[in-house]
């Protein structure tokens, strides 16, 4: 994973938020938030929560008297997830690493994790680390997407922006959103942790916007692939928007709304 595959500052919450999370996260947010409420925990750990769209779907869910801890190894992200919260007594924000949470020996009931393992540099480090923050019998309820082929859009767009940059192509979507699908690998590093009860739930969904543009714009601007992009040459930003729209639209339609195939594996651990 490259550096720049971490960096979610700039103008890249806000894309992000208003584009990204209802193209492609919030109905995984849905399944997650009714994933962990299920077992009424008194304490939920939150790590790499982004923009919020977990927490924004879990919160109602949990009961009064519960402690919701929500993290982000990014301030920005986080600064931006707090502004998008109501005034909540039971949620805490609290920047944090995965990899080295700043909390005690089994302090949750759940810890989850939408989207965000992908991104740890040591992932059997970060399964340890939820791991040891759980309590007997806790959960660690996590989510990864399935590989770049599976999931139209992400591939529309890598391939379109390979187009700008032929003898350099931006990979960031295929190597790190989608480059942790291999379901066998993550039972092991879940084993390597010290998990002895994983369950992986392959599901998919369809993902949709109001127009091509609305897509291309999302993934070329509201994620890391801008970094990519600005960092070939950031006069062609917006060029790679273009072609990125382009594509979709040939594919999914040329006006109006489009959709397209979104999978993820969703997984919940515990032991």
């Amino acid at each position: 994973m490259a550096e720049s595959d971490k960096v979610f500052a700039g103008s890249i919450p806000k894309f992000y938020d208003t584009l990204m999370v209802p193209l492609i996260f919030e109905a995984y947010a849905t399944d997650m938030a009714e994933l962990v409420a299920a077992s009424s925990p008194g304490s939920v750990l939150e790590t790499a929560a982004g923009s919020g769209v977990v927490t924004r779907a879990l919160a109602p869910k949990l009961g009064a008297g519960a402690r919701y801890v929500v993290t982000d190894l990014n301030q920005p992200m986080l600064d931006y997830a707090a502004t998008r919260q109501g005034p909540d007594g039971r949620i805490e924000w609290r920047q944090a690493d995965a990899l080295a949470l700043p909390f005690e020996d089994a302090s949750f009931d759940v810890v989850c994790c939408q989207f965000g393992a992908m991104f740890f540099p040591d992932r059997v480090a970060g399964y340890a680390e939820a791991r040891r923050v759980l309590r007997p019998g806790g959960r660690f309820v996590f989510s990864v997407w399935d590989r770049i082929e599976e999931n139209a859009f992400a591939d529309d767009v890598t391939n379109a922006v390979a187009t700008v940059f032929p003898h350099d192509p931006p990979r960031f979507l295929a190597r790190t959103p989608h480059g942790y699908h291999d379901t066998a690998l993550i039972r092991e590093d879940l084993g390597r942790a010290g998990f002895t009860s994983i369950g992986i739930e392959t599901r998919e969904k369809l993902s949709r916007a109001p127009s091509a543009r609305d897509v291309a714009t999302a993934y070329c601007q509201g994620t890391p692939l801008r970094n990519e992009i600005e960092t070939r040459d950031a006069t062609l930003l917006q060029l790679a928007t273009e072609r990125a729209t382009e594509a979709i639209a040939s594919r999914h339609g040329k006006e109006g709304p489009v959709a397209g195939k979104i999978q993820a594996h969703v997984i919940v651990a515990a032991g």
